[in-house]
């Protein structure tokens, strides 16, 4: 039924990808096959993640596979003379291993050998899926959204004490060692997710079966509820709306041929001078840069990233806190966000979380409270930003911690009514299975 969903969902967003002239997420994964990809290690991250169900000497003939594959596709452009602008050079290995593992599981395996190696494709082809649906969705908000609200935002972040210009200002003053440390800690969140993944998936190839939660599922929700939030609520964010865009960095980054929308700006504000508290208004914006700021998902994933690190070792424990804290620097010191998004994320995790354990647990009543109260939250926080924000900020000694309040409270009331207990006895295992032949890759 969820493969039946996911497949629905992306046949949907091509169609609607095409009304606005894209490519959906369905033709850009197809012309991975090859063509370079957008991102390498997007593909061997979801190799890695189908490999949890092979064996360890099926696993190293997986890799030499695509290794092999990527080394014949750059011999071949290399003699043809093609370019990978835009693309990785490496990458259509993975997707030939992932897609020549879903061809055996269909030919050679049986039963519920066969589920379970469909099982590790899928999800390595919904990880990478979900990318290009991310992609498309942000390239539809842009079209489909001509307003913005950002100044909504802007207004009622006064509450918080302009968190962002706050860190824009901090980060601006390490110059290049702090932008580019950040980046790569922002740019790799998924990386991070895969490491987390990997370690709560170690034993399905022993125990042949996925364990009932863990963090995919929840990337992969959060990355299919969000985009439609920014349908609802569109902000590019405060680099874009008060301040040069990508030219603020330019002189410590890569971004210095980045088309810059300092024009649509309100603005040259950002960092430096905080926004003046006036009553709000929408404003246009081009047809470009991203309407995703609220909820951050960054801070969504991030937030994920750090639960389910929670019952790891120690290094995961504090890479997992590290993250989160990074990627919380990151997004307010870019200017990507406000500091009010990063509370919307936080509550919009915890609740999609809350769901997906009550689901798996039958949906007791304590789950139930839990998703019911996290939903009424998040909804009151988007409707006090769009309706309320110029009271915010004039009452910004109530509203401020009021907001700090209802995420607190949401924080709380996960912890005490879903946070993952520690089982009273070990989990049944199933008998060993019947031996199976190995791959032929």
């Amino acid at each position: 039924m969820a493969g039946v969903v996911a497949l629905g969902f992306l046949v949907a967003l091509e169609v609607a990808a095409r009304r606005y002239g894209l490519p959906g997420p369905i033709t850009n994964q197809v012309r991975e096959v090859v063509f370079p990809p957008k991102s390498g290690f997007l593909l061997y991250a979801g190799m890695a993640l189908m490999m949890v169900v092979l064996t360890w000497r099926q696993r190293f003939l997986a890799a030499g596979a695509a290794i092999g594959v990527d080394l014949a596709f750059a011999v071949v452009r290399w003699a043809v003379g093609a370019e990978t602008a835009g693309g990785h050079p490496f990458g259509n290995g993975a997707l030939w291993v992932i897609l020549g593992c879903a061809v055996i599981a269909l030919t050679r395996r049986t039963g519920h050998e066969r589920v379970l190696l469909l099982k590790g494709v899928g999800l390595a082809l919904l990880l990478v899926a979900g990318r290009k649906t991310g992609d498309i969705w942000l390239l539809i908000t842009s079209k489909s959204r001509p307003e913005v609200l950002d100044q909504y935002l802007a207004t009622a972040d006064h509450a918080l004490g302009n968190p962002s210009w706050l860190a824009g200002r901090a980060l601006t003053a390490t110059g290049s060692i702090g932008f580019n440390f950040l980046d790569v800690v922002y740019g790799q969140l998924a990386v991070a997710a895969v490491v987390v993944a990997l370690y709560q998936l170690r034993n399905v190839a022993v125990d042949r079966r996925f364990p009932r939660h863990h963090l995919v599922r929840t990337f992969l929700v959060i990355g299919l509820f969000g985009p439609a939030i920014y349908m609802i609520f569109p902000v590019v964010g405060p680099i874009f709306a008060y301040g040069t865009g990508a030219e603020h960095w330019a002189s410590v980054s890569l971004w210095a041929d980045t088309p810059s929308s300092a024009q649509w700006a309100v603005a040259d504000l950002w960092p430096g001078t905080p926004p003046p508290v006036a009553t709000p208004q929408h404003m246009p914006f081009d047809e470009i840069t991203p309407r995703n700021c609220m909820p951050s998902l960054h801070t969504a994933w991030a937030t994920a990233i750090f639960i389910h690190s929670r019952k790891g070792p120690r290094f995961l424990r504090f890479a997992g806190t590290f993250w989160l804290l990074a990627t919380l620097a990151a997004t307010l010191g870019f200017g990507y966000h406000y500091g009010v998004d990063l509370i919307a994320g936080v509550v919009f995790t915890l609740t999609i979380e809350a769901a997906l354990r009550a689901y798996d647990r039958g949906w007791d009543p304590p789950g139930i409270l839990m998703v019911a109260y996290g939903t009424t939250v998040f909804a009151a926080l988007l409707t006090s930003y769009r309706f309320l924000p110029y009271e915010m900020a004039t009452h910004r000694w109530a509203a401020g911690p009021l907001l700090l309040l209802a995420m607190i409270s949401v924080i709380y009331a996960y912890a005490r009514t879903v946070a993952p207990r520690k089982p009273s006895t070990p989990p049944e295992r199933r008998p060993e299975p019947e031996p199976q032949p190995e791959l032929a890759l």
